[in-house]
């Protein structure tokens, strides 16, 4: 299966998202990266940017399999439900699709993970391209 995350963190942002891209490569060895970007916070009080990050990733684990994967990285860089709360997002790791399942619409609009798919897409591409050139 194929799934798409992203990542996201307005609290020591790039360091926590140094972190969530070393577990989930420890976890998931084919993942791959979009760049990272800050962003404008949506919808929240507290103005601190967020870094976000769009990645993708095959596994034969099963969805909730994964989603359990991704909040055990959250708890390990010291997500807590009162933080949040607060607005304060250490690590956010959301499943925006498995296969061609999709999960988060809202997220798909965002720009930022519309450009990081398209990043992986071209990439995905290159590659194979380069792959067959061999």
């Amino acid at each position: 299966m194929v799934y798409t995350v992203c990542i996201g963190s307005n609290e020591h942002r790039h360091a926590n998202l140094a972190f969530a891209r070393r577990r989930l490569s420890e976890l998931f060895p084919d993942i791959r990266f979009a760049h990272e970007v800050d962003t404008q916070p949506l919808s929240l009080n507290r103005k601190a940017l967020f870094a976000n990050q769009v990645a993708r990733f095959e596994s034969c684990l099963d969805r909730l399999e994964v989603t359990g994967f991704l909040k055990d990285i959250e708890r390990e860089a010291g997500s807590t439900r009162e933080e949040r709360r607060m607005e304060v997002i250490r690590l956010d790791i959301d499943l925006l699709s498995c296969d061609n399942q999709k999960y988060k619409p809202a997220d798909w609009d965002r720009e930022y993970v519309k450009e990081g798919i398209k990043e992986l897409l071209l990439n995905a591409d290159a590659k194979e391209s380069n792959k067959d050139s061999l």
